[in-house]
């Protein structure tokens, strides 16, 4: 199991787009709560097998077509590490 945390960096403002993150995560079987922040970034820490995590940020790179991911930064948690 491993503990990622991710910041989506790009043209996030649709509505759309936290719940289609949850529904995508929730399909893998990852654990994590998206959110947006101030500056319009989306940040999640995501919960699951490592090739899960992989494969979401395959999908959040590719979006649904109402947003423009530009960047997504990823760092691994270790220990209870908080992010």
């Amino acid at each position: 199991m491993a503990v990622e945390h991710f910041i989506i960096a790009g043209d996030l403002a649709a509505d759309s787009f936290l719940p289609w993150i949850t529904r995508h995560m929730q399909r893998l079987g990852l654990r994590g709560v998206p959110v947006r922040r101030a500056d319009g970034q989306v940040e999640i820490t995501l919960s699951g097998p490592p090739d899960l995590i992989d494969a979401m940020e395959l999908g959040v790179s590719l979006g649904p077509i109402d947003v423009w991911v530009e960047a997504i930064g990823r760092r691994r948690l270790e220990n209870g590490e908080v992010s």
